[in-house]
């Protein structure tokens, strides 16, 4: 590869860290265990406030929720802010798993374990330590994409193995527009959008700016956390 890429090659590199099953344990790799413990191996430090400041979502997301003309909306917290979603009618197989996995609490102390600068914040799979969370995982859901719904900035996807019906738990947020993620073909289906953002684009951008553990690392230094997700409609 040339030392510098087009951004749609930039892109089809980091497929990989969208890869949920994957993209996990090359992270682990990536990371090691410890610090001191770990030959010197550079890890994210636990994030000092894991405990949420509120449990329900503010005034401010509501509003936004009431003011969404989709069906269904989310709420979540986490330690960089809150976001708020609307989940896209054209993609139920997809939100029906996420507002499962919503009410079921399944995604409720979670981290961000891959933010790649300029491209995704992705989360739904690992507690705090990188440690994966299995227990209350679904089966493998059907790949929606073709749709018209397309991998820009601020909105919601699915994240999945190469496999194209893959998709379990993990989500990521697109730090920027995306669109070498969008189908192409059969053979090239893309991920699956299902939402945008419609409150808290600045949690968004804080997550994406986050310092990285290293270069290169596609982690931040320090945890992000998802403390709760709520569906509010």
């Amino acid at each position: 590869m040339k030392p510098t890429s087009s951004p749609v090659t930039s892109s089809k590199r980091r497929l990989l860290a969208l890869s949920a099953a994957v993209g996990g344990a090359l992270l682990l790799a990536a990371c090691g265990g410890g610090d001191d413990d770990n030959g010197g191996t550079p890890t994210p430090k636990p994030n000092p406030f894991p405990t949420p400041p509120t449990m329900s979502c503010s005034a401010a997301g509501v509003a936004a929720s009431n003011a969404s003309t989709a069906a269904r909306t989310v709420c979540m917290l986490t330690s960089d802010g809150e976001i708020v979603v609307e989940l896209d009618a054209r993609t139920p197989i997809t939100t029906d798993n996420f507002v499962k996995y919503v009410n079921a609490k399944f995604y409720d102390n979670t981290i961000f374990h891959r933010v790649v600068p300029n491209f995704v914040a992705q989360g739904g799979g690992f507690t705090t330590g990188f440690v994966p969370k299995t227990a209350g995982l679904n089966a493998p859901i059907k790949l929606e994409t073709n749709v018209g719904l397309s991998n820009v900035k601020y909105t919601i996807a699915m994240a999945r193995t190469t496999a194209a019906d893959s998709a379990t738990s993990q989500f990521y947020f697109n730090s920027v527009d995306n669109l070498a993620l969008d189908y192409k073909s059969a053979a090239e289906p893309g991920y699956a959008v299902f939402g945008r953002v419609i409150s808290g684009h600045a949690t968004i951008d804080k997550i994406n700016a986050e310092p990285q553990l290293y270069t290169g690392a596609e982690t931040p230094a320090t945890e992000v956390l998802l403390y709760w997700a709520i569906q509010l409609k």
